[in-house]
């Protein structure tokens, strides 16, 4: 077993490097998202990509979703106040904060407290051996009701390893479909509306014969519809319930919403950057990193948090010797943090990889959208090799069910 290094950190960026029929995908950012200066001079970030985020941002400012008209708005504030109300208001932002004003946050101290992920026993139940199979994770069913990157990151990853994959999402909330596509290999999408009972009973039916439980929304989100960690164990003794947020689980901005860009904004990495790009002592934008490596890394240690050295789940080697429901927690601040304390070097200078560059690291398949070219999975095992049998589908395709057998 190893990892290819040059295709692992291809795969941190494999959303820029997904294509359909070799065309490069729209950018899944609006027109008004991005950096803006304050009154008191500070940058801060408006997270615009979803419509609704959008109307709730330009009606906190009173402007037009026109770029000029918000910086106008925008500079009319002072930071802090904006961002107070931003997030009063539900929507995602960020101040940008240098590292020591993130440490000395109360939300820093918070994230400090908890480890780089978490694995606690929710509950009793019987020892359940693993199920035969060809594959480390054959037989392995696995609920994915996550948006974005780092959860999909998480449901693609045990994909790739033989688990049987349903993502479940409601088909009024929005998404990005071609990031999704570039997360939908190996997996089944289908649709439902917890508000209505009937799909409300059939997420109770299908956790009731899944393995793991896979969410990324905002704490506290879903346990109001019945399914937190220790319902879910209730309906399902054994269950591996993997939960994802932005800020953690702990402390003041604990239900915050937050996504990558915003997290490495408030927590000093898009400030650091900034210093490292600073030319001639003329202040540049905020400079975050190449990558949305909160978001990749953040999937993949939940995947990680869920599988052991041979991909066999943690949670359910847990379960196969000891029994129990388990609950992983996992956040990007947390990840954040790890990642900031590896350390820097200085990666300015070099060249930002293209698509032609990691051309052999592409596979590309037959999907009902076209031919999609994705990042293979950047591990290598020797009688298992890492790959996904199902093409990408677009959202919702698949009916709620499991497959036979």
């Amino acid at each position: 077993m190893g990892i290819d290094l040059r295709a692992a950190a291809a795969a941190f960026r494999s959303e820029r490097y997904f294509r359909v029929d070799d065309e490069v995908p729209s950018s899944p950012w609006s027109q008004t998202a991005g950096y803006y200066r304050t009154a008191d001079g500070r940058w801060i970030q408006l997270h615009t990509n979803f419509a609704h985020h959008e109307a709730g941002t330009l009606e906190v400012l009173g402007c037009a979703a026109e770029r000029e008209s918000v910086r106008e708005a925008v500079l009319g504030w002072e930071g802090e106040l904006l961002e107070a109300a931003l997030v009063e208001r539900g929507m995602p932002a960020g101040l940008m904060r240098s590292r020591e004003e993130w440490e000395a946050h109360p939300q820093s101290a918070a994230v400090a407290s908890l480890p780089l992920f978490e694995i606690s026993q929710l509950g009793e139940s019987p020892v359940e051996p693993l199920g035969p199979g060809d594959r480390p994770l054959s037989g392995v069913r696995v609920l994915d009701l996550t948006r974005v990157i780092a959860g999909p990151v998480c449901g693609r990853t045990l994909a790739s390893h033989g688990a049987e994959v349903l993502r479940i999402g409601a088909p009024d909330l929005p998404t990005l479909p071609l990031v999704w596509l570039d997360m939908a290999q190996g997996k089944r999408s289908a649709w439902l509306d917890l508000r209505e009972q009937v799909d409300h009973a059939r997420l109770e039916s299908l956790i009731g014969e899944s393995d793991v439980f896979v969410q990324g929304y905002r704490p506290g989100t879903l346990a109001a519809r019945g399914f937190g960690p220790e319902a879910v164990a209730r309906l399902r003794p054994g269950i591996v319930y993997v939960t994802l947020s932005a800020y953690g689980h702990v402390g003041p901005w604990a239900e915050r919403r937050g996504y990558d860009s915003l997290v490495q904004t408030v927590s000093g990495f898009a400030e650091a950057g900034r210093q490292a790009a600073e030319v001639d002592q003329v202040s540049v934008k905020p400079t975050p990193l190449p990558c949305q490596a909160l978001d990749h890394a953040t999937g993949y240690l939940a995947a990680m948090a869920a599988m052991a050295a041979m991909a066999a789940m943690v949670g359910l080697q847990r379960r196969a010797e000891q029994g129990g429901s388990w609950l992983v927690r996992v956040s990007l601040a947390q990840t954040g943090r790890w990642l900031w304390d590896l350390g820097r070097v200085d990666g300015l200078g070099c060249a930002d990889p293209t698509v032609e560059d990691v051309r052999d690291l592409l596979v590309r398949r037959e999907t009902e959208e076209g031919v999609v070219s994705t990042v293979r999975p950047p591990v290598e095992m020797s009688s298992t090799p890492a790959r996904w049998e199902r093409v990408a589908r677009s959202l919702g395709s698949d009916e709620p069910t499991w497959q036979a057998g």
